[in-house]
């Protein structure tokens, strides 16, 4: 049964707002396609500067609060511990936060760059190009994309943890806005969220079942195209609707943990058994290059040319990235509970960006190789179909009929772990901020979710998910813009608030030792002279 005193307002609007963009993309897909083409047209000719701003401008604040005296204070009372341990809290937040996607794209991009480099600063399929591949891969997947997300969570959970006020993504906004969110300007604020939210998981999902049909492909010679798609659509829902019904700790916990160690295990074949000493020194090439060029990348745009390709991929990524921050930022508060803020944006930003990079020079790493020193045919079977380049790649390995499975296994897992999380979320946003939201209620977000993927899936696919990504992430990019701004106020206010008390702390401590020192014993001698000093 519903829990209908959690239910409001932000429940039934978002719930009506996808409803209708359901009905629209079943009814009319041809149309809703180009509707979404033409804002995204639209976006990234005006705006598109202000994704790399932003963006950009989120891993500095990010940095700065982490590193200032603010990190010392902690995602709850003090002195409190952790929720989880460190070892479970990572595993959570890689698989909520990017485990489909370093899965689709972490042979997929650098191929695909390899074959056409960005922004055309190197010739096609040459060592520079691969360079160029493997460096730009890394920064897509680096610092600034995890910083969406912390920046979310930071402020989500100091509002739950440290306020001890509802953990809703309005609540952010309190100490800027006031009571105006507890009316209708937050309930808009919190609608926006889960929409957002199930636009980036959507593309993530979507993503997922693209690459499974793929696996299904290269295993057991399932057609690749949108009727297998939507099958397994309908197969992975019903699993992860079956997690939804269980506790946070049973379901998403072990799943993850589960992927953690699934991917773990893979990635350690592909590095022993693969190309290491390739992998090892482009990987040590790719990190220098990323820092090397890292201020260039983050804000290069291309107003001589007119060339599209940082809108087809950097722009994409921020958006995606800012698309999916109310979901894995809110998931990530949720299990982070405990933390100091240091440790909070090293955890959220430092260790997912070792496991990217150590991803992507490992599994892109070998694919360059293969291709450039062995002639595997990656690069071709990525422009067939890019979502191939994985089995592909893998089929170059010893016991490529047992990896294979198991890589097909793992990102079934993933798909299952991020839409699992985003039950949770999306019933907390819309349940009052609640930490455990009815089962009722994470169905229903499930059940829409794949509605969502399926519309996508019909109106382009890949194209589609990559379009509404964009399109769905500007409103909250700038929103997240003033939820920076309202934390940074938080925080000060909670440092004035403490440098009171301590001052007045002080004083009273003052006050008490001048009420109970005892008066300052006389000088015997000065008695003595006073007493020999002649009378008038």
């Amino acid at each position: 049964m519903f829990q209908r005193d959690q239910l409001g307002w932000v429940f039934y609007a978002s719930l009506g707002l996808l409803t209708a963009f359901v009905i629209v993309g079943v009814g009319w897909p041809v149309q809703l396609a180009a509707g979404a083409g033409a804002a995204l047209a639209f976006t990234t000719a005006h705006f598109g500067w202000l994704y790399l701003f932003a963006t950009t401008g989120f891993l500095v604040f990010c940095v700065g609060v982490a590193v200032s005296d603010y990190g010392r204070i902690r995602l709850g009372a003090d002195g409190e511990t952790p929720e989880f341990s460190y070892g479970a809290w990572l595993g959570m937040i890689f698989s909520a936060g990017m485990g489909v996607g370093l899965v689709f794209w972490g042979i997929a991009e650098p191929l695909t760059h390899y074959i056409d480099p960005p922004l055309a600063q190197a010739e096609p399929q040459t060592p520079a190009a691969a360079g160029l591949a493997l460096r730009y891969s890394l920064f897509h997947w680096g610092f600034h994309q995890w910083a969406n997300f912390a920046v979310v969570g930071l402020a989500i959970a100091y509002v739950r943890f440290r306020q001890q006020r509802p953990g809703m993504i309005s609540e952010a906004f309190r100490a800027s806005l006031g009571d105006r969110v507890d009316g209708g300007l937050g309930h808009g604020i919190n609608v926006l969220a889960v929409v957002s939210t199930i636009f980036g998981v959507a593309t993530t999902v979507g993503l997922g079942v693209i690459q499974i049909n793929s696996g299904l492909t290269a295993v057991a010679g399932l057609p690749f195209g949108l009727t297998p798609q939507l099958l397994i659509l309908v197969g992975i829902s019903i699993v992860f609707l079956l997690c939804a019904l269980a506790p946070l700790e049973s379901g998403i916990r072990y799943v993850s943990d589960a992927n953690m160690v699934l991917a773990g295990g893979l990635l350690a074949f592909v590095f022993f058994l693969g190309p290491t000493d390739f992998i090892t020194a482009a990987m040590t090439n790719a990190i220098g290059e990323y820092f090397a060029n890292v201020i260039g990348m983050s804000l290069v745009m291309t107003p001589y040319t007119g060339e599209d390709w940082v809108e087809r991929w950097t722009i994409f990524y921020w958006a995606w990235g800012l698309s999916w921050a109310p979901f894995v930022g809110s998931f990530i508060a949720r299990i982070s509970r405990g933390r100091t803020i240091r440790e909070f944006v090293l955890g959220v930003i430092g260790m997912p960006v070792l496991l990217s990079t150590v991803w992507f020079a490992t599994f892109g790493g070998s694919a360059l190789y293969f291709e450039m020193f062995r002639d595997a045919g990656i690069a071709s079977a990525v422009q067939t179909e890019i979502s191939s380049g994985l089995f592909a790649t893998l089929s170059e390995l010893p016991l490529a009929s047992v990896i294979v499975p198991l890589m097909l296994l793992l990102v079934v897992l993933f798909v299952i772990t991020s839409a699992n999380s985003a039950t949770f979320v999306l019933g907390m946003f819309t349940s009052k901020g609640v930490l455990t939201p009815a089962r009722s209620t994470r169905v229903i977000w499930g059940v829409v979710q794949v509605l969502v993927v399926a519309v996508l899936l019909l109106s382009g696919g890949l194209a589609a998910l990559q379009t509404i990504s964009i399109v769905a992430a500007f409103p909250f990019m700038v929103l997240m813009v003033f939820m920076a701004g309202a934390l940074l106020r938080s925080l000060r206010n909670e440092r004035r608030q403490m440098e009171l008390h301590e001052a007045l702390l002080r004083e009273r401590l003052q006050r008490l030792i001048d009420e109970h020192e005892p008066p300052a014993a006389e000088d015997p001698l000065s008695e003595i002279a006073t007493e020999q000093q002649p009378h008038p």
